[in-house]
């Protein structure tokens, strides 16, 4: 029983990162340098290629933190949660 619901989840990560890629990397990249351009910073500049950068770092902190609570989604939904050690355990009866 637990097969389909993994295989549910995780067709839902792989439809959910899909969705990410709804503009090419050139795309996004000419939008990430536009958003730069408009606060002000010019190209081939430090602070343009730290705009850039930033981002960057920002898009895959939000992807590692959808992935993330995703995960702790599924957790739950499979009798969790789950905590090992000498910690609590609890099981739907």
């Amino acid at each position: 029983m637990r097969i389909p619901i993994l295989i549910t989840a995780l067709a839902a990560i792989v439809a959910g990162l899909s969705a990410c890629q709804t503009m090419t990397p050139e795309e996004r990249r000419a939008a990430d340098e536009q958003r730069c351009l408009g606060y002000g910073f010019r190209r081939g500049t430090d602070g343009f290629a730290t705009c850039l950068q930033r981002i960057d770092l920002d898009r895959r902190a939000e992807s590692r933190a959808q992935s993330a609570e995703l995960m702790n989604d599924m957790a739950w939904d499979l009798n969790g949660p789950y905590v090992y050690g000498n910690h609590w355990r609890h099981h739907h009866h």
